[in-house]
């Protein structure tokens, strides 16, 4: 059995010993995690002065094409595998359009940090839906540090619920974490066989024509143009779009979708932060002792990947 059966998919990491923390990936997760918390943010100040779906359109419109300019500079071509077209397009509108259209929509009437926690609850649809369709296994204490993650963010919902929210864009939410969860998975397919900057850039680009249709569609556009606008458009293009999007291929494709969608459960903390700093929402200390329980769990999952390595060498 090779590695790659032994895992599910998931491949060890490489470069490092079985028994060593593979501090490499923590630092990928952490800056990953800041940048697409940091998009909800400048999702909020998008959506107060453009309509939000024609927005995210053009957003990836424009990022799609500079990846995939990037990804032909580089000598990187569009010839993929069946499985690298199949996660391309799965993952282009899953998440692209799925998941950031309904978050966009939702942010009308909901604030940028409770986004970001409902975001966060994303790890756990992973685990399960790797578990009943992929045959995915994880140790008990992958188990056990899902769970306190899932805890640490109740713990900080739980804080932002009590003045009342918009159900309908809550339902919104919602519905998108399921669009990502399904899109976490699709990676598995869309990371391996090379090319990765031309896949990032490819699935930003069928995020764009969905959403182009979805705009047409739904929406009266309209814009109001202001400096907050084009920076927080400019940032969400270069930042949460491209940059974090490579980071989140290259995260997956070194330890794998469940354990990499471990480092979302941070979105609550990084997001809320960030929303108190640039929008002045809520920020109290539940959240600080919420984000130290969400902290230990991303730890024991990252540790429990030392046993999966030694059993995939030893096969």
């Amino acid at each position: 059995m090779t590695c790659r059966d032994a895992t599910a998919g998931q491949l060890p990491a490489r470069g490092r010993g079985g028994g060593s923390v593979d501090l490499r990936a923590i630092l990928m997760g952490l800056a990953f995690a800041l940048m697409w918390s940091s998009a909800f943010s400048s999702a909020r100040m998008i959506v107060a002065d453009a309509s939000p779906l024609a927005a995210l359109g053009l957003r990836f419109l424009i990022s799609g094409t500079i990846g995939v300019g990037l990804a032909a500079a580089f000598g990187q071509t569009a010839r993929l595998t069946a499985a690298q077209w199949r996660g391309t397009v799965i993952f282009g509108l899953c998440q692209n359009a799925l998941y950031l259209g309904f978050f966009f929509v939702a942010m009308r009437s909901l604030e940028a940090g409770l986004a970001s926690i409902i975001a966060s609850t994303m790890p756990l649809l992973v685990a399960l839906i790797g578990w009943l369709a992929f045959g995915a296994r994880l140790r008990p204490l992958a188990w056990a540090g899902l769970a306190a993650g899932t805890v640490g963010v109740v713990l900080i919902m739980g804080t932002r619920l009590s003045g009342g929210v918009d159900l309908v864009g809550l339902a919104m939410c919602v519905a998108g974490v399921l669009a990502l969860a399904f899109a976490t998975l699709a990676v598995r397919g869309a990371t391996s066989g090379g090319n990765l900057l031309m896949v990032v850039g490819l699935q930003m680009l069928v995020g764009a024509a969905a959403l182009a249709l979805a705009a047409a569609t739904f929406e009266e556009v309209a814009v109001t143009v202001t400096p907050r606008l084009a920076a927080a458009f400019a940032y969400s293009v270069l930042v949460p779009g491209l940059l974090a999007t490579w980071v989140w291929f290259r995260l997956v494709g070194r330890i794998g979708a469940v354990r990499a969608a471990a480092f979302h459960f941070l979105n609550p903390f990084f997001g809320v932060l960030i929303a108190w700093a640039l929008l002045g929402e809520r920020f109290g200390p539940w959240d600080l002792v919420g984000v130290a329980i969400i902290a230990a769990g991303i730890l024991a999952v990252q540790a429990s990947r030392r046993g999966d390595d030694a059993d995939a060498v030893r096969r």
